[in-house]
């Protein structure tokens, strides 16, 4: 009858497999082929095109922001196998399928340089854990739910959804964070050439911190993202040379919302405050160019323009999406979804 074979890394748009004299074998025996190797182990490794993406905004520069592409395609359901790869050496593209519970309670899980994990469909989520980051360079993280980690004990904690020290080109992307142990996103300690886009900050307290250093050097953009019922650093940022913030949708922020702190030059364009508390906040050494903006059932502070900001479109194009439409279009679009990984 001839020789099977296939092989471990396969075109996902191919439905059936070979004999060595190109017999082709029905779908249904295919299928058992791939059951049979997934049988075997938690990580299955296979080469796919929809789940990969260049990053845009502040990250596309630098070299640009493409994480684990041209590597190693794995889909992982154990933090085992999740802590193997995410720290490995080399290119990986890591797929969370479904719940992975960490333990121990709130412990970052160490990724390292040219990494993109990703969460398949819309079921791929670190549930009482998060991600930690120090001095990586070239990651990617998408399509995830992240947070769980406060026990409300009353005990202080650094149980971050993201903790990223020092990295350098990094794109986070249509999460889901919610009731962290501490902050939700931390970029700190001259994390640059970032871009933070379509993702949801949940319910929480100290939501999405920038900053933790004395340097002025940092760049980032900040866009599409819904900062639903938070509390304070939505997000603050601190000591950047640039930030662009634009189509964000703020609601139910009861301290402040996009806050300009320390050094840092910031450009906002076309955010949609609703309900919140102090939507636009400045300290007095910060620049601030905001324009296009709408305060509706707003109270407290709207800072006013100072300094010469930057202009984004001398540094990458983007489109702006008209202000009225933002709360609709990032409602729609923002968090987890089968659309980017499935």
């Amino acid at each position: 009858l001839g020789v099977l074979w296939f092989s471990n890394r396969f075109d996902s748009s191919q439905y059936f497999v070979y004999f060595s004299f190109n017999m082709k074998f029905p779908l249904y025996l295919f299928c058992l082929v791939e059951c049979v190797a997934v049988a075997y182990g938690s990580v299955v490794e296979r080469q796919t095109t929809g789940c990969l993406a260049s990053a845009p905004g502040f990250a596309s520069l630098n070299g640009g922001t493409t994480g684990g592409a041209g590597g190693t395609e794995v889909t992982v359901t154990t933090q085992v196998d999740l802590e193997k790869y995410a720290s490995a050496s080399g290119k990986y593209v890591i797929k969370v399928n479904g719940r992975i519970t960490i333990t121990p309670l709130g412990k970052e899980i160490k990724v390292a340089s040219d990494k993109t994990v990703i969460g398949l469909g819309t079921s791929g989520e670190l549930y009482q854990g998060g991600l930690g980051l120090n001095g990586a360079k070239n990651v990617i993280i998408r399509n995830l739910k992240i947070g769980h980690t406060n026990l409300n004990d009353g005990v202080e904690n650094d149980r971050d959804g993201i903790q990223a020290d020092t990295v350098s080109n990094i794109w986070i992307d249509h999460c889901l964070f919610e009731n962290g142990g501490d902050g939700l996103l931390d970029l700190r300690k001259d994390t640059t050439f970032f871009t933070v886009s379509n993702n949801i900050f949940r319910n929480h307290d100290k939501n999405f911190g920038i900053g933790w250093t004395e340097n002025v050097s940092a760049r980032g953009t900040i866009n599409h993202n819904w900062f639903d019922k938070t509390n304070q650093r939505n997000p603050s940022a601190d000591n950047l040379a640039q930030v662009h913030l634009y189509n964000n949708y703020l609601y139910g922020i009861t301290s402040y919302g996009h806050y300009a702190r320390g050094s840092t030059n910031a450009r906002v364009e076309n955010v949609f405050f609703e309900n919140t508390k102090n939507p636009l906040t400045k300290d007095s050494e910060a620049v601030l160019n905001a324009s296009g903006n709408t305060y509706k059932s707003c109270t407290g502070t709207i800072a006013a323009n100072s300094g010469t900001s930057f202009d984004p479109k001398s540094y990458y194009t983007y489109t702006l999406t008209p202000t009225a439409d933002v709360p609709t279009y990032v409602k729609a679009n923002a968090g987890p979804r089968s659309s980017v990984c499935s």
